[in-house]
């Protein structure tokens, strides 16, 4: 299980000839040389032919994260352990003027001790068998996934005519495949099946890991939906889906397999959520027909400008200026009562959200729909009393159980 980039793309690896890159960002975005390196390295993988590169590129543990790429092989190493993760938009029957958020925050700290009736039964009416992890559903997990309360700060004109309603208040839910896809990655990576060479289409171990791979995103994307439902009830609302995109998937295409490495699939036409930071805005921006030339992908958020083991110097230490970091300049919140994961997942982390749509626009990918603004941010709630997390134990599967951290 400790297969780096390295030798992910290891210059005996590289004899063919390196796949077309396509730089899908401008001058001003930032993008460092460790993640040029990564792309270049990718470029050389086993039967690369494409590869799309979004401005919100950055460096991961298994090549660039927010990229898409087209190849003649399977390469499980590029979807990694969060199989099917996404994001999935949700509007409630609640006014924004309606909202106090005091009321909300403390309303919204329950939203993982919310009961799931029936796990069992949701499971099986998403084609998924009833006993695959069910205790693990409804819940956010930890890195950079959320909930968020959002409400319309801008449409934009052209593109924007009866798609939102700027009066309403919407829930952006970023989660993904939680223990299962961290158990399918294992199974590959103990098995020798996800390494550099990736596996030949039709092949019984391409067969078995696309089969796990299409449960595993079936399974996020219901997780994702019965976070909003959750988070609905705490807030005394019901939501509707609008958009549910995910982002660390393949699609088997006639040409190949794309893989999306934090890029998200869009097709013309689509509505897609591109993440900011906790406190910048994020936007919800529609594909246009030239997606094709991005391998029918593009940035699902902002991406990060500093690593997590970095960011541990950046912030202050003393708890004032902590608690500054849970708060933005709209007056939202972060609900975020674990000390490391805050400061890791800091606003200063990411990259600019409205350059990142900027790039997307320019190269025609997409038009801007609206800018959301952060209301409130939901990441982990600790019980004040015990100092456990307020969210159910995915091992044990005891729901109401407080997880000492």
């Amino acid at each position: 299980m400790g297969i780096l980039i390295e030798s992910l793309c290891s210059p005996e690896a590289g004899t063919q000839v390196p796949a077309i890159i396509r730089r899908f960002y401008t001058d001003k975005s930032w993008v460092e040389g460790e993640t040029l390196r990564q792309l270049d390295q990718m470029a050389r993988l086993n039967g690369a032919m494409t590869l799309a590169a979004f401005p919100d590129l950055h460096p991961g543990k298994y090549g660039a994260t927010g990229v898409a790429l087209l190849a003649n092989r399977l390469h499980p190493l590029l979807i990694g352990n969060d199989i099917g993760c996404g994001m999935s938009l949700f509007m409630l029957d609640l006014p924004v003027r309606k909202l106090r958020i005091d009321k909300a925050e403390l309303r919204l700290r329950e939203l993982e001790m919310q009961e799931i009736s029936d796990a069992g039964a949701m499971l099986a009416a998403s084609g998924l068998p009833h006993d695959l992890f069910p205790e693990g559903l409804g819940t956010i997990g930890g890195g950079n996934h959320f909930c968020e309360l959002q409400a319309v700060d801008e449409m934009f004109a052209g593109s924007s005519e009866g798609v939102l309603d700027s009066q309403a208040l919407y829930l952006l839910v970023h989660s993904g495949s939680r223990g299962l896809g961290a158990s399918v990655f294992a199974e590959f990576l103990v098995a020798g099946e996800a390494n550099n060479e990736g596996l030949e289409i039709g092949s019984p171990a391409y067969t078995r890991w696309k089969n796990k791979h299409d449960q595993c995103v079936k399974w996020a994307s219901l997780n994702r939906r019965m976070i909003a439902e959750r988070a609905a009830k705490a807030l005394h609302a019901d939501c509707t889906l609008i958009a549910d995109v995910p982002h660390n998937v393949v699609r088997v295409q006639p040409d190949g397999i794309v893989h999306h490495k934090g890029a998200a699939v869009a097709n013309a036409g689509d509505l897609v959520p591109v993440a900011g930071s906790r406190a910048s805005l994020s936007y919800i921006v529609r594909a246009r027909d030239e997606v094709q030339q991005s391998l029918g992908a593009i940035s699902h958020g902002a991406g990060r400008k500093y690593d997590r083991a970095s960011m541990q110097g950046r912030i202050g230490k003393l708890r004032s200026q902590r608690e500054q970091h849970l708060r933005n300049p709209w007056g939202g919140r972060a609900i975020c009562d674990d000390r490391a994961l805050m400061v890791e997942e800091a606003a200063s982390a990411y990259k600019d959200s409205a350059q990142v749509v900027a790039d997307l626009e320019a190269h025609h990918l997409i038009d801007p729909v609206a800018a959301m603004r952060p209301l409130l941010t939901y990441k982990k709630a600790m019980d004040q009393k015990t100092g456990g997390s307020l969210k159910n134990d995915d091992k044990r599967g005891r729901k109401g159980h407080y997880e000492k951290r």
